[in-house]
C-alpha cells in the first residue's frame, strides 16, 4: 500500500513537471510572504516549500508548507495545513483546510474541503462541499453537491441538488430534485 501511494505521488509530481514552461522557477522557499526567494507573480515548476506562508502564481510539482496559496493553477501534489488555490487543481491535495475556486480533478483529503467549480475524483474529509457538478466518490461526515451528483456519497449526512447515476449511503440522504426520492435514510439512489 505504501509503495502504491509513493508511486502515485511520484507520478503526479512528474505530471506537474511536464507542464513546466521555460521561464518557470524550479523551486521556491518561503518563510512568511512576502519573505520568499522569488516573487509571488512567478510560476514554480518543481518544489515549493512554504515554511509558514507562501504565494505564487502557479505551482506544477510538489507543494509543501503550513499555508500554501496559489493564484492560478496547481498541478501535482499539494500538502499543507491550509491550501488555498484561486484557479484549478489537477492532482492530489491534502490538508486540514482545502479551498479551490475553480475545477478540481484528482484526490482531495482534509477536515474541510470546499471546491467552487466542478469536481472529478475522490473527496474525503469531515466536511466536503462542491458548488459545481461532481463525478466520483465523496466520503465524510457531511457531503454536499450543489449541482449534479454522479457517483457515490458515503457519510452521516449526504446532500445533492440532482442525483444522476448516483448512490448515497448515510444516516440522512437528501436529493433536492426529488427524483426519484427527495429524502431517504440509509440508502438513496438514482439510476
Amino acid at each position: 500500500m505504501q509503495r502504491s501511494i509513493c508511486l502515485t505521488i511520484c507520478f503526479l509530481f512528474l505530471i506537474g513537471l511536464g507542464a513546466a514552461k521555460a521561464e518557470d522557477r524550479v523551486g521556491q522557499l518561503s518563510l512568511l510572504y512576502p519573505a520568499q526567494v522569488f516573487d509571488s507573480d512567478d510560476d514554480i515548476s518543481g518544489v515549493r516549500l512554504d515554511l509558514l506562508y507562501g504565494v505564487n502564481n502557479s505551482v506544477h510539482g510538489l507543494d509543501l508548507g503550513i499555508v500554501n496559496q496559489t493564484v492560478t493553477d496547481q498541478i501535482g501534489v499539494q500538502f499543507g495545513v491550509v491550501n488555498r488555490v484561486h484557479g484549478f487543481v489537477n492532482g492530489w491535495q491534502g490538508g486540514v483546510v482545502n479551498i479551490v475556486d475553480r475545477e478540481f480533478v484528482g484526490v482531495q483529503v482534509g477536515a474541510f474541503n470546499d471546491v467552487k467549480g466542478d469536481f472529478i475524483g475522490v473527496q474525503n474529509g469531515g466536511v466536503n462541499i462542491v458548488k459545481g457538478d461532481f463525478n466520483g466518490m465523496q466520503t465524510g461526515i457531511f457531503n454536499s453537491v450543489d449541482q449534479r451528483m454522479e457517483g457515490v456519497q458515503i457519510g452521516l449526512i449526504n446532500r445533492a441538488s440532482v442525483l444522476d447515476d448516483a448512490l448515497q449511503i448515510g444516516l440522512l440522504n437528501y436529493n433536492d430534485s426529488m427524483h426519484p426520492l427527495g429524502f431517504f435514510p440509509i440508502v438513496n439512489c438514482s439510476f
